[in-house]
């Protein structure tokens, strides 16, 4: 035991030792530490599925709006967008689209490809427009 010049001891006599604390420590940082990267890969993937369904809105809505176009053709349009982008992280998309005389509207829901267990993320996107069509000035 260490000792001053004055003969007083530099700690305590039953000071603990410190011996496991490190382990311990990174015992419970380590899962901690894991989760919180986990949840920012899940959250990344949910703003990329919700990038995923708008797109596949934006280009259903451009279908079915134009002259010509109809509700089939922008399903159509919205499928083929999400087969081709969003297969392993948009889960079960849904795609409506419905048009009338002035507008069409092109809803697309679904799920995200999941990461951390238990947590289940949707996402949702919307698109409305007027339909295109001809008209003569005045005629309203």
């Amino acid at each position: 035991m260490k000792t001053s010049s004055s003969g007083r001891r530099w700690w305590p006599r039953h000071r603990l030792p410190d011996t496991g604390a490190a382990a311990t420590e990174i015992v419970i940082a380590t899962p901690l530490l894991l989760l919180l990267l986990l949840l920012i890969v899940q959250f990344a993937l949910a703003w990329h599925a919700q990038h995923i369904a708008q797109t596949a809105a934006s280009h259903a809505l451009a279908a079915a709006r134009a002259q010509g176009g109809d509700a089939a053709a922008g399903r159509e349009r919205g499928t083929s967008t999400l087969r081709l982008l969003g297969r392993t992280v948009l889960l079960h998309p849904r795609l409506t689209v419905v048009r009338s005389a002035r507008s069409a509207v092109v809803e697309v829901q679904g799920g995200v490809e999941q990461l951390v267990p238990g947590l289940h993320l949707t996402v949702a996107a919307r698109a409305a427009g007027a339909v295109e069509r001809w008209s003569v000035p005045g005629e309203g």
